[in-house]
């Protein structure tokens, strides 16, 4: 059985742990990087599978596949996003532009979880 003693240390060490190693900081910016990169990445997704595949199609399936893992709510607001990056007409501009902002994204991502990782 733990006792009361252990218990109060390895709860005081975790948030001491947790403050000197900048936890919030570090998932913060790992949240924001990953939201970054998200939306060029489902926009190159559904470029490279509408040359297969019906574009209307492969946005609902991949609409119903989001929904499954963030809700209807967070779906919708996925979609608005993809509709307002694909909406301008020139799909290949869109395409461009995500492959951009995803490398941009990514690189964030990976420094952010460089730097996680070295603290």
């Amino acid at each position: 059985m733990i006792k009361i003693s252990s218990l109060k240390f390895l709860v005081t060490e975790s948030f001491k742990e947790w403050s000197d190693d900048n936890a919030s900081r570090l998932a913060a910016s790992l949240a924001y990087y990953t939201i970054f990169s998200m939306p060029p990445l489902l926009i190159i997704a559904i470029a490279i599978a509408a040359q297969l595949f019906d574009r209307t199609a492969v946005q609902q399936q991949l609409m119903g596949q989001i929904s499954g893992l963030v809700g209807s709510n967070g779906a919708d607001a996925i979609a608005a996003i993809l509709d307002n990056g694909t909406d301008s007409g020139d799909s290949l501009l869109a395409t461009i532009i995500s492959v951009v902002t995803l490398l941009l994204g990514a690189s964030g991502v990976f420094g952010a979880l460089h730097s996680a990782l070295n603290s």
